[in-house]
C-alpha cells in the first residue's frame, strides 16, 4: 500500500491524479503544511471500517441475519401517539 500527500492547492488542480492514487493506498491532502484530509477508495474504506462489501441498498438488506438480533425489543409508536390536537383556547 502506497501512501500519497498533496497540498490542497495539488489536490485542486489535479484531483484525477489523486483518485488514482487512492486506488493504491491512503492520500493525505495538507493544509499549511498539516495534514487536514484523508482521500481513500471505497474499497480501502470498507476495509478499515469493516462494513460490508456490498455495492448497493439491495445488497445491505439482504445480508444475514446478525446472530442475537431476534433478542432486540423494537416497538414503534402508533402513528396515532406522534401527534397530539391542538390547544385552541387562550
Amino acid at each position: 500500500m502506497t501512501t500519497t500527500t498533496l497540498s490542497s492547492r495539488e489536490f485542486n488542480q489535479d484531483s484525477s491524479a489523486a483518485k488514482k492514487a487512492a486506488k493504491q493506498g491512503p492520500v493525505f491532502i495538507t493544509d499549511r503544511g498539516r495534514p487536514a484530509h484523508v482521500l481513500l477508495s471505497i474499497q480501502h474504506y470498507r476495509q478499515l471500517v469493516g462494513g460490508p462489501d456490498a455495492s448497493s441498498i439491495v445488497d445491505m438488506l439482504a445480508m444475514p441475519e446478525v446472530a442475537g438480533a431476534e433478542d432486540l425489543s423494537f416497538d414503534p409508536p402508533r402513528a396515532g401517539e406522534l401527534f397530539r390536537p391542538a390547544e385552541l383556547s387562550t
